[in-house]
């Protein structure tokens, strides 16, 4: 499904759908109702997909209910902070290499290291694997570096490394939360992935306490009111979640 999403969402979309239009011109000397119907729907939903608005009204039901984390929201007790990976990207030099944090994840570590000052954890668990042909590090093990640079103790932090979604996230971290005696858990994660990454928690025993990450800004200037490719960008995340929660769902991967 992921994989679908983004490939609506990606230039790829509308060049496909361009195409699709094209060959059928080519059949046809003039076109059919059917074509014309095709070419407006597609028109229309690609700009009204890459205005920034679309998403982030989306994202803000998304989101509804998930504020800042304060310290009164913790009670007490041996406490876990578990961020979510949200992918990294892979750079090659002439002669070295570097993996680091994208935008999205590099806002979920910054709110888990804040976390971590707040209410002083007796751990972190970085959570994240990579796919096989990746060749840079694990998720986890990024997001693990860039905690220590923020100020975290290296030995308060234990990694996730075999998770290759939120789903395998849920299940491995539920052992390990019972392994470390934890009585409570506080997710990082993405306002918009917020809701699906609870769900996918509680579908394993787990109940955790919301830290989101500060996310997307509403849009405020005039041409945050344009079609942009990181409105279109954006709204392939919005739908990924959506659907996402759906398929959880229905494989009972989540629960309210």
């Amino acid at each position: 499904m992921g994989a679908a999403v983004g490939f609506i969402f990606s230039a790829l979309g509308p060049t496909a759908a361009l195409c699709i239009v094209a060959v059928w011109l080519m059949r046809r000397h003039a076109p059919g109702a059917a074509m014309r119907r095709f070419a407006i729907a597609t028109a229309v939903f690609y700009l009204v997909a890459s205005l920034a608005i679309v998403p982030y009204a989306v994202s803000r039901l998304l989101g509804a209910g998930y504020h800042q984390l304060r310290v009164e929201n913790v009670p007490a007790g041996a406490t876990a902070v578990v961020v979510f990976g949200g992918g990294d990207q892979f750079i090659q030099g002439w002669t070295e290499r570097l993996t680091v944090t994208t935008p999205v994840e590099a806002e979920r570590v910054l709110e888990a290291a804040r976390v971590f000052r707040l209410i002083a954890p007796a751990w972190i668990i970085s959570s994240g694997g990579k796919n096989p042909t990746d060749a840079g590090e694990a998720t986890s093990r990024t997001m693990r570096d860039e905690l220590v640079r923020l100020g975290v103790p290296p030995d308060r932090i234990v990694l996730e490394e075999r998770s290759r979604d939120t789903h395998d996230e849920a299940v491995l971290i539920a052992p390990m939360l019972k392994s470390l005696a934890i009585e409570r858990v506080v997710l990082v994660t993405s306002k918009t992935h917020m809701r699906r990454s609870l769900g996918a928690l509680r579908a394993v025993g787990v109940d955790a306490i919301p830290a989101v990450a500060r996310g997307w800004d509403p849009p405020s200037r005039w041409f945050d009111w344009l079609p942009t490719g990181e409105g279109l960008n954006r709204s392939g995340t919005v739908a990924h979640e959506l659907g996402g929660i759906v398929y959880y769902w229905l494989r009972g991967w989540w629960r309210r």
